[in-house]
């Protein structure tokens, strides 16, 4: 069986949080194989501790799925201030023979450096034209635990687990392992806090994380980590506005400074994402939809709501408005260039993760978050069956079915973009719908 139908068997999705199938992305060819290990979103700290325990199983990875789409290199992108992480890497790409095929190269700790487009221009100098991927420009990347996954694939393991760091306003921050399926409850109650009255949860990193209104969910193979804060924290007011009330204080107060442009990470690599002109449409009630295509630029990094705009405004929310009425109207971002430089400003506007980290209240919060162990005894997991871009994975159990750890439950469609799912417990099926599959746990029946 060649390297794609292992990662497709396997379900191996992109563990950074977007979930594209990797079997998908490695259909191409390219000349670059791009690791990006720059967990840019403050607090997380999964990938930076998984390069220093997996540094083998993540380089073979990363050679393997180099080598498939036949990259003349491959280059793992790890902030400079992960010297011990990047030393390791370094010694480990000699000691496997890869030195000539890979390297480690230092990322600024800058926001958002995980940003494929920004990752792409950062390691290879070369821009993602606007409206298009990576491949566009011969690179493709996965993420450092994509690379894992990859190698685990490779010695018969399917994806049945994910590594997810707790962090926050929480006495014990930590980062561990977490079966696919388990409840987020019991996830964040291995955080210490005892009563959840006064907190509200984000799912994901402070910056593209969203507000849970619940946390009655389960943890899925994209899951990368919960963000616990005060109910009265500056960011959990900030997200918690509804895009109607952002319109209406967009509408009054934008001063049309340009700074939520001058500083958008897109803007500075030479595309046409300029949020103060869709803040502008907002404010004249400009009715030609057409017009605000540049919305569809956005790629809600959220940098100009949280950290550009100097009165607090949203213009990411903004865009997403935009976003949703010019795909009702079935209308697409059309470039009307091909190649793009990077504005000589860029280099004296990136926005520093420290401070970026301070602007949005979360200095006293930015501290290590340790692998731990943790075993996890759920009476029940609940897993779903569409946990990636693309269709939904149909069910190939039943109820009252036995199934082991590992065994394949869910299928891709044919002819589909998606992804297989897999059993992370033994157990017995107690209930299959069109959305996700409940198993009772063996140590429970």
């Amino acid at each position: 069986m060649d390297l794609l139908n292992i990662i497709k068997d396997a379900g191996v999705i992109g563990a950074g949080g977007a979930g594209f199938p990797t079997h998908a992305k490695l259909t191409s060819k390219a000349e670059y194989i791009l690791l990006n290990g720059a967990e840019c979103e403050p607090l997380l700290r999964v990938d930076q501790q998984l390069m220093e325990l997996f540094p083998d199983e993540i380089i073979r990875g990363l050679e393997a799925a180099g080598r498939y789409v036949e990259a003349n290199k491959a280059i793992m992108g790890i902030k400079g201030k992960h010297k011990e992480v990047i030393a390791l890497m370094r010694e480990r790409i000699v000691a496997l023979g890869l030195s000539n095929y890979m390297e480690v190269m230092e990322l600024r700790d800058i926001y958002p450096a995980g940003d494929e487009q920004v990752l792409v221009h950062e390691l290879t100098q070369r821009i993602v034209p606007e409206a298009s991927i990576p491949l566009k420009v011969g690179c493709v990347i996965i993420n450092s635990e994509t690379a894992l996954n990859i190698s685990k694939a490779m010695s018969g393991q399917p994806v049945t687990e994910t590594y997810v760091t707790i962090a926050g306003d929480i006495p014990h921050p930590m980062t561990f392992k977490v079966p696919v399926g388990v409840a987020i409850r019991d996830v964040i109650g291995q955080c210490g806090v005892e009563n959840m009255t006064d907190y509200v949860v984000i799912d994901g990193g402070p910056m593209m994380g969203a507000i849970m209104n619940n946390v009655d969910g389960y943890v899925t193979k994209k899951s990368k980590g919960y963000v616990l804060l005060k109910k009265d924290h500056f960011l959990i007011r900030k997200k918690s506005l509804s895009l109607d009330r952002a319109r209406i204080i967009g509408k009054t107060a934008c001063e049309q400074c340009r700074m939520c442009t001058d500083l958008c990470p897109r803007y500075l690599l030479g595309h046409n994402m300029q949020p103060h002109k869709i803040m502008r449409a907002l404010s004249y009630h400009l009715e030609d939809i057409k017009e605000q295509q540049i919305a569809q630029l956005c790629c809600e990094c959220n940098a100009c709501e949280l950290f550009s705009c100097p009165v607090n405004l949203h213009p990411k929310t903004v865009n997403i408005f935009y976003k949703q009425k010019l795909a009702e109207q079935g209308i697409k971002y059309q470039p009307v260039q091909i190649d793009f430089q990077a504005r000589s400003a860029r280099e004296y506007r990136l926005i520093p993760s420290k401070r970026l980290i301070a602007k949005i209240g979360l200095t006293a919060f930015d501290k290590s978050a340790p692998m731990t162990q943790v075993e996890f005894r759920p009476e029940y997991i609940r897993i779903a069956l569409r946990q990636h871009i693309g269709a939904p994975a149909i069910a190939v159990v039943t109820a009252g079915e036995q199934v082991k750890a590992g065994q394949l439950i869910g299928e891709i469609p044919d002819n589909s973009l998606g992804a297989s799912v897999h059993s992370s417990f033994n157990g017995t099926v107690i209930e299959k719908q069109d959305n996700f599959i409940v198993i009772k746990v063996d140590s429970y029946v």
